[in-house]
């Protein structure tokens, strides 16, 4: 069937764009926060429901699985009911699902709500971005991309924060609660305004085959990082399994995708070298953010003695300079070579994670809080350029489908590498707790004196041996963070080339990225 002619909307004007802006910007703010207000509150929730911090993090990655698979469908969906339309039933699907999410009785039920509420939020976030950029003028386009940007930006870091205070003061429950009110309003001024600016609808087939096969190789990839720690990884046969059955999936979700006529993933984007290259950096780049967010608060309350709420204090500065330098940054975009501006955010994301690599457990507040300060000003020079790079050359119909496919690999990279983190965190703990254990022995004066220190206070040998394991695996996760940061940084300044295989573009045409005439040079 032959699509309706693509006739691009007038810009809003006034305080219909202010108010359009605000509800967008909302309703993303509410979806990305619930990728991370649970990351404090994973020990509070576990031990209300059972069962043991890491397996907590489920709570995380369910969300953040279901998401990115309902991502890819938002090009379709959008087609098929309208722009506006989905977006509004999106957000008051989140709404409802965030109510049945906080009345959870156990674990089970609350991954498998969080993971029906991570799927129906899957197309506000691209959605959101076409609507916001159809809403100004193309000077203006790299201004509302950096309004988006910043409700994506901060919200990860604000959501420790509230996640932390709510959990330190009221029912984890309440984490959930708070989207109900925002999540309406969102809907009601959203529908109100773009209502008359719903996009043409058709008939379109749905790719029943591809939705499976994405579901089945996200799904068994996703689950097998999630208990390969706690199966023993490949000596056990379930994870082999798992293993096995995502690459079977993945193989045969390319071979089906490149084939069919209307794919559920549109992969021939990827044929556009800036569209691959800045989704792969995104991606990349996104699962070590969001890894080494969900790392440090675990870190500091299970083995540094932070509650919620202080934990989430020290997240919350990143917001900081991601509030002041994201609207200059999106104002002056087209003035600079985002390429650039990308390799600053690296470099700066990199120097954080190495200043990081050096704490131990003496560090204090102000030594920790730091460089999450600093994160601030790679946070505001990250989305804004990537997003450019990304979106450059895509015409303007295609938006859903490439913003929907680009979120699709940054939500997945950031669950993978929430999941990669945590794994490796516990397996570096385990190395270092057996090698800092041989120093204990008789023939250890240090570890003599602190038995007999210990004797003295009135322990007995074992409480004294008991308390001495307590400080090495205080150390041994401290130094297993530290390898994490170094890690995680040197994979920043390896992402770097990376980004410069990507073309120079313009920003601030049409599409709200770079101009549609930059395609012929994108490929």
């Amino acid at each position: 069937m032959t699509a309706p002619a693509y006739i691009p909307l007038q810009p809003l004007q006034g305080s219909a764009r202010l108010w359009g802006t605000i509800a967008l910007s909302a309703a993303t703010f509410m979806n990305v926060l619930d990728s991370s207000i649970a990351n404090v509150s994973l020990p509070a929730i576990a031990g209300d429901l059972g069962v043991s911090p890491n397996q907590g993090t489920w709570v995380i990655t369910s969300f953040g699985v279901a998401n990115a698979i309902a991502l890819p469908l938002t090009g379709w969906l959008s087609q098929r009911f309208g722009q506006v339309r989905l977006f509004t039933t999106s957000v008051l699907l989140f709404v409802l699902t965030s109510w049945m999410c906080g009345l959870a009785p156990n674990m089970e039920s609350l991954i498998a709500m969080r993971a029906l509420q991570g799927f129906v939020a899957g197309p506000m976030m691209p959605l959101a971005q076409a609507l916001l950029l159809s809403s100004y003028p193309p000077a203006l386009a790299g201004m509302a991309m950096a309004l988006w940007a910043m409700t994506t930006l901060v919200a990860p870091v604000m959501g420790p924060l509230l996640g932390g205070w709510i959990t330190d003061h009221t029912h984890w429950g309440w984490i959930f609660y708070i989207n109900i009110p925002v999540g309406f309003l969102a809907a009601f001024i959203t529908w109100t305004i773009f209502k008359k600016r719903e996009t043409p609808t058709r008939q379109l087939p749905i790719d029943t085959v591809g939705l499976a096969l994405l579901v089945v190789w996200v799904g068994a990839l996703q689950i097998m990082l999630d208990k390969g720690k706690e199966l023993d990884w490949f000596h056990s046969n379930e994870v082999i399994a798992l293993g096995v059955v995502a690459l079977v999936g993945f193989l045969f979700f390319i071979a089906w995708e490149l084939t069919d006529e209307h794919p559920v993933v549109d992969l021939k984007l990827l044929k556009i070298r800036n569209f691959w290259t800045g989704t792969v950096s995104m991606a990349v780049a996104y699962s070590l953010f969001m890894g080494n967010l969900v790392l440090l608060p675990l870190w500091l309350q299970q083995f540094m003695g932070y509650t919620s709420t202080q934990a989430g204090m020290l997240m919350a500065p990143v917001g900081l300079f991601a509030i002041l330098l994201s609207p200059v940054v999106g104002k002056n975009i087209q003035r600079f070579d985002p390429r650039g501006l990308t390799t600053f955010a690296f470099v700066v994301f990199a120097a954080v994670l190495f200043m990081r690599s050096h704490f131990n457990t003496q560090a204090d507040f102000d030594t920790v809080m730091f460089p999450t300060i600093v994160q601030g000003i790679a946070v505001a020079f990250f989305f804004i350029p990537l997003s450019v790079i990304t979106l450059g050359g895509i015409a303007p119909e295609k938006i859903p489908s490439a913003s929907g496919l680009s979120s699709f690999a940054r939500i997945v990279g950031g669950s993978f590498g929430t999941s990669i983190a945590i794994t490796l965190w516990q397996d570096r703990a385990a190395v270092h707790h057996a090698q800092l254990a041989e120093m204990v022995n008789l023939g250890s004066s240090a570890a003599t004196n602190a038995i007999a220190g210990f004797n003295a206070s009135g322990m007995s040998t074992e409480q004294a041996l008991s308390q001495i394991n307590r400080m090495v695996d205080q150390q041994a996760y401290m130094l297993a963070a530290n390898d994490i940061f170094y890690g995680s940084a040197l994979v920043f300044l390896l992402l770097i080339p990376f980004v410069w295989l990507s073309r120079p573009i313009r920003a601030g045409k049409a599409g709200g990225a770079p101009s549609a005439d930059a395609a012929a040079g994108a490929h």
